[in-house]
């Protein structure tokens, strides 16, 4: 059945992480927290694979999670990182500072729905760091964002691989 998954995923994404089951599904969701790797290819994989539900979801909460905190702990520390993210997401001056400013306004609801943005939303917990936001306010809204998620995409994608491939 995994050979089955395969076929459904581009082979330089998924097949890496897929072809190692849980583990691979752990370290897709903690690199997908601060480099865009999408978490969805190899959960439906392992969903078509038959993998208990509750394992994957469980693999890719717990890989999100720390995925989250070495993202916060990347931006905290510098690691020359402020020079990259503006470079990498092409942010000027004046946009860098607004997204400082919407981080500081909306910072906790930025933090919770980052998981759901696409590409920007990896920068979030990096800028989240950068700017040495409340560490405590910072792990509950991840920790919430990274959790519903993967509810969701587990949920979701059980009842797709439910109805149109048992």
């Amino acid at each position: 059945m995994i050979t089955f998954a395969l076929f459904l995923i581009p082979p330089s994404i998924g097949s890496f992480f897929t072809k190692y089951g849980l583990v691979g599904l752990f370290f897709n969701g903690m690199l997908s927290s601060f480099i865009p790797i999408p978490t969805e290819l190899t959960t439906a994989a392992l969903l078509a694979a038959r993998e208990n539900e509750m394992r994957i979801f469980i693999a890719l909460t717990v890989g999100s999670i720390i995925g989250g905190f070495i993202a916060y702990y990347l931006g905290y520390t510098g690691y020359n990182l402020s020079h990259r993210i503006r470079k990498i997401t092409r942010l000027d001056d004046r946009r860098s500072q607004r997204s400082y400013a919407l981080l500081a306004k909306y910072g906790w609801l930025l933090i919770f729905i980052s998981p759901w943005i696409p590409v920007g939303g990896d920068v979030i917990p990096i800028i989240a760091g950068i700017k040495k936001y409340d560490l405590t306010k910072f792990t509950v809204a991840m920790v919430l964002g990274k959790t519903v998620k993967a509810v969701a995409i587990v949920y979701f994608l059980s009842l797709i691989m439910v109805t149109f491939f048992h």
